[in-house]
């Protein structure tokens, strides 16, 4: 079969349609009317010869042939959109990737690795945005995030990108630090916080230690501020597997005695679900889901 330039709009309307699952929002975001976007889908569907969506009361479903096309059809689209692109040398924007996360990830974790990346993409500019409120994904806004959390977002995708783990850590040079054998020694000692929704409490609770009278010395809201304060000798620190490597590598900070918390937040890829992704953005996405994760 040839496929006539008269289909692209029709694809087009049918692979937003798929990747919505819901006809008004493909339209929305296609600027068309809700209705013209079933016509497309009738008008391929008809010349197909087959059913691409199941219509039920509460909406639509693909049907088998239909996730078939849609995939073919999100797979030529990208790839199109990606030449286009790529054609575009005017458009100084083409390869700037924009990205909002913690401070803390970014920091620790994402910086030692990013040399990686810029070796593979050399062309591929990154821009991070570390403020502490979540960032609007409108347009104009970033093209993708990592953020800690639940892992369900309202009108975002979201990718598991790792777990994570919290353990007590302090400096050498805290006073008292060898003397620490066992969680009850950990509980005497000055303690530093940050504003994590799982604390020192819950530490202790899965340590077995209940009852304990807490000196929670210092608090700070960023993850990393309350790592360099353990490591300028403040208190101990309940550390997060994911950004403490750093400073137990350097030696400054040690592991404490008692049990690793698995947390109840991961740490996911975040992007819009009502947009594909920019060639460039999508080639980010892709480096960070191939990382080894120890």
């Amino acid at each position: 079969m040839t496929l006539r330039a008269d289909w692209l709009p029709t694809l087009a309307a049918f692979e937003s349609a798929a990747r919505h699952q819901n006809f008004a929002h493909a339209a929305e975001e296609l600027h068309l009317t809700a209705s013209a976007v079933s016509h497309h889908v009738r008008k391929l569907e008809a010349r197909l010869g087959v059913a691409l969506f199941q219509r039920h009361a509460r909406g639509v479903a693909l049907t088998a042939e239909g996730r078939t096309l849609a995939d073919a059809a999100s797979n030529a689209l990208s790839d199109l959109d990606g030449v286009l692109g790529s054609l575009r040398s005017t458009d100084a924007q083409h390869d700037r990737v924009r990205i909002t996360t913690l401070h803390s990830l970014a920091y620790t974790w994402l910086m030692p690795r990013l040399p990686a990346f810029t070796a593979l993409h050399p062309q591929i500019r990154l821009a991070f945005d570390t403020e502490v409120a979540l960032t609007r994904f409108d347009d104009g806004g970033p093209d993708l995030g990592i953020r800690h959390g639940p892992g369900h977002w309202s009108g975002l995708t979201a990718h598991l990108l790792m777990d994570d783990a919290l353990f007590p850590v302090g400096s050498p040079s805290l006073p008292g630090l060898a003397d620490v054998a066992d969680v009850a020694d950990v509980a005497s000692l000055p303690l530093v916080s940050d504003h994590a929704r799982q604390g020192w409490h819950d530490w202790f609770r899965a340590a077995g230690l209940h009852g304990a009278r807490l000196n929670e010395r210092h608090s700070f809201s960023d993850s990393t501020d309350a790592l360099n304060a353990a490591a300028t000798g403040l208190g101990a620190a309940l550390a997060r597997k994911r950004i403490v490597g750093p400073y137990l590598d350097d030696g400054r900070l040690v592991r404490l005695p008692g049990p690793v918390l698995a947390t109840r937040w991961n740490y996911y890829i975040v992007y819009p679900a009502h947009r594909r992704l920019r060639p460039a953005a999508q080639m980010f996405v892709d480096w960070l889901l191939s990382l080894p994760i120890d």
